[in-house]
């Protein structure tokens, strides 16, 4: 099959509705935005934290939190599938080879980038708007909610740059998923399969989608980083 016949019948798959092209979309849509949403809270508070706290080892948390965004993708799936194995502290959970798994996967792999861009973005920040807020008698919750909220251009971006992460990882889903056709299979760990078989259309179908999703993540992203600059100019 030639490239243009691959393609041709890539768009095909895509337009015809096949079911299980639209499923591995879907699993892998689904699998990447619950672990994003499970990841977003607890880095955006850790990120907060770090920026505004002086604490001992603080420049020790500062690079393990930027060091973290170079994990390999392979490597994390490594550690979860001896986790999550049969024998490993957490396979009472049997979560291995499912969807729950890649699920914690994705939190994982999500979870230094939220937290490295949101520290970015808070230490970005004018130190003068938590010393308002607290002068003006905010609690420490009312003071991390306002500072947050001027941050909030720089913690949209590090939720679209994280979605961007898990969905486009292969490594972590592939071991902690197995790549189970119907189940586990998703967009990046099909294109492998597909690609190892000689089976070229249904991989640039899923191609297509992936980069389908990076141009619209990455336009928001952009949109984002406009209105960003133009509050800053009417600030």
């Amino acid at each position: 099959m030639t490239l243009f016949e691959a393609t041709r019948h890539a768009f095909a798959l895509l337009f015809s509705g096949d079911a299980a092209l639209w499923h591995i979309i879907w699993v892998s849509i689904k699998t990447s935005v619950i672990g994003l949403l499970l990841a977003t809270p607890p880095a955006v508070l850790l990120g907060y934290a770090i920026a505004m706290h002086r604490f001992p080892g603080r420049r020790i948390a500062v690079w393990l939190a930027q060091c973290a965004l170079s994990l390999p993708t392979v490597l994390i799936g490594l550690l979860l599938y001896l986790l999550l194995s049969r024998r490993g502290p957490l396979g009472s959970l049997e979560w291995l080879f499912s969807q729950s798994g890649i699920i914690a996967g994705q939190f994982v792999v999500g979870l230094p980038v939220l937290l490295a861009f949101t520290l970015a973005a808070v230490q970005a920040l004018d130190p003068r708007y938590a010393e308002t807020a607290r002068a003006l008698g905010a609690s420490r919750w009312r003071t991390m909610t306002t500072v947050l909220h001027e941050a909030r251009y720089g913690v949209m971006a590090a939720v679209i740059s994280g979605f961007g992460r898990v969905i486009s990882e292969v490594g972590c889903a592939l071991m902690v998923g197995g790549n189970i056709q119907g189940e586990t299979r998703t967009i990046t760990t099909a294109i492998a399969l597909e690609t190892s078989k000689g089976e070229f259309a249904q991989g640039i179908a899923l191609g297509i989608v992936l980069v389908t999703l990076a141009l619209v993540m990455n336009g928001a992203l952009m949109l984002l980083q406009g209105e960003a600059h133009t509050a800053g100019g009417r600030a």
